[in-house]
């Protein structure tokens, strides 16, 4: 043998000197091998997997739940509650207001008509705003009144919108009525009830002046949200009371073409402006003597 095989003693396995300490000692328990063994993973001999059931003995299995998402995707629309609708918040007002399919062509009310006739009860002089024509073309209106009426407008009264159509303001042509008849001789009768659309509400009026009948006209005024529906009805009244006043003269320049473009020619111009906020840039019509409206500034001269 040789002698470097006889100068360093022989190397003994952990198990060899695990028997050795139990041999020396009499108070030895065994250690029960946990996962955590010191036997390395090479030296491990693999379990036997068990045996499969044989189809007799094996019970069926239950069939799986469906496993939930980790990671669920919610719908943010589908969350939120829908909108409120006068249906849901009133329905008894929402039956009083009428519809273009419902109120198109049906007749006003029995207490509509009898509002503005003036009462239930009559003496023979009543006379139902809402469908009478009484007093039309009787009697032509005094040459002081008719002067009032068809006075040639004063320039500076006119207005521009950005498109280029000119206008009168609404509550010029009031103040001309004012002094054509004097306040609380004329007034505008409705004939018929407001009707709501999808995005306009209508309604039709009458022009009473000293109790006759003057000009009848359907005023018109768009709206964005049920909110703003009283609005609407205030703008088509003011709507109608401009198309009744051109059946007696007032501001009929307005719709001469050859006075429109010496007015514009005179006293508008065309300029380029820019949008503060996003800074596009286009053309709209203004007075000479005016600037452009927020949210536009001036740009150049077109």
């Amino acid at each position: 043998m040789p002698t470097q095989y006889l100068r360093f003693p022989a190397r003994r396995s952990p198990l060899l000197k695990q028997l050795a300490r139990a041999a020396s000692s009499s108070s030895y328990t065994p250690r029960p091998r946990t996962a955590t063994s010191s036997i390395p993973a090479s030296r491990a001999r693999a379990v036997p997997a068990a045996k499969p059931a044989t189809p007799a003995a094996a019970a069926p299995a239950a069939p799986a739940a469906p496993a939930a998402p980790t990671n669920p995707v919610l719908d943010p629309q589908a969350a939120m509650p829908p909108p409120a609708t006068i249906e849901d918040v009133d329905p008894q007002l929402a039956a009083e207001i009428p519809t273009p399919e419902s109120s198109g062509t049906r007749a006003p009310s029995a207490a509509f008509a009898t509002a503005l006739s003036g009462g239930p009860q009559g003496n023979g002089n009543n006379i139902d705003w809402s469908s009478s024509f009484h007093g039309l073309s009787t009697t032509p209106f005094s040459p002081e009144t008719a002067s009032v009426l068809m006075q040639r407008l004063d320039p500076y009264d006119i207005e521009v919108k950005p498109d280029g159509i000119i206008y009168l303001p609404e509550i010029k042509y009031r103040r001309i009525l004012n002094r054509a008849f004097g306040p609380g001789g004329w007034g505008l009768a409705p004939r018929g009830e407001l009707v709501v659309g999808e995005k306009v509400v209508t309604r039709e009026y009458a022009l009473v002046v000293h109790g006759r009948f003057i000009a009848q006209a359907r005023g018109e005024c768009q709206y964005f949200s049920e909110e703003t529906i009283p609005t609407a009805g205030e703008g088509c009244k003011s709507n109608a009371l401009l198309r009744c006043c051109k059946d007696l003269g007032i501001a009929s320049e307005l719709w001469d073409p050859r006075f429109i473009r010496d007015f514009k020619k005179a006293h508008c111009q065309e300029l380029w402006v820019e949008h503060v906020v996003n800074k596009k840039r286009r053309q709209i019509w203004t007075r000479k003597d005016g600037e452009p409206a927020y949210p536009y500034k001036a740009a150049g001269r077109a």
